[in-house]
């Protein structure tokens, strides 16, 4: 098992990682490659094994206002046949410890349980847009408490739309299309 900077010849393997990861969803994989597309600052590791990506993380910039506050735990995931194995948890521990991650304030909408291990913890401010009362919206390193409400890479929405758009018109178990 290797871990390492996400490369632009290993970004197929992890869209392909990110629909095995997620198989009812098309938000992460549309996320993460419109992320890419638009050339949004990211930083992201990728872990192979035997060629193939097992697992895969990302951090984008957390905005208040126009100025970056932080860094958003965009994506983290694991192919199912490695999860449950501490895969995650050490692709987690690996980007905790490099420098470009180390020293920010880190923002993350997830599991409390996983993510508590980890040093994070319920906040109260800022405020998430994506989550009502901040429920399991978590930071660590975020020393500044300016009432105000986190901003997210304009991708985030995006990805909603058009994994939306995608599931309206995917055909429904017998052919009829699907209609919300």
């Amino acid at each position: 098992m290797k871990i390492q900077t996400l490369s632009e010849e290993h970004r197929a393997k992890a869209y392909a990682l990110l629909r095995n990861a997620f198989p009812e969803s098309e938000y992460e994989a549309t996320l993460v490659q419109l992320l890419h597309a638009r050339d949004k600052p990211l930083h992201e590791w990728v872990c192979l094994h035997t060629g193939k990506a097992i697992a895969y993380i990302a951090f984008a910039n957390a905005y208040q206002g126009r100025k970056v506050c932080g860094l958003h735990l965009a994506m983290i995931a694991v192919s199912p046949e490695f999860q449950k194995q501490g895969v995650g948890a050490e692709l987690l521990r690996f980007a905790l410890r490099q420098a470009a991650i180390k020293e920010q304030a880190l923002f993350v909408l997830g599991a409390p349980a996983f993510f508590q291990k980890f040093g994070f913890e319920p906040c109260s401010s800022p405020l998430c847009p994506y989550t009502r009362n901040n429920t399991n919206f978590m930071s660590l390193r975020n020393l500044d408490d300016t009432n105000f409400t986190v901003g997210y890479e304009p991708e985030f929405k995006a990805a909603t739309k058009q994994t939306r758009q995608k599931e309206e018109i995917r055909p429904a178990k017998g052919g009829v299309k699907k209609r919300h």
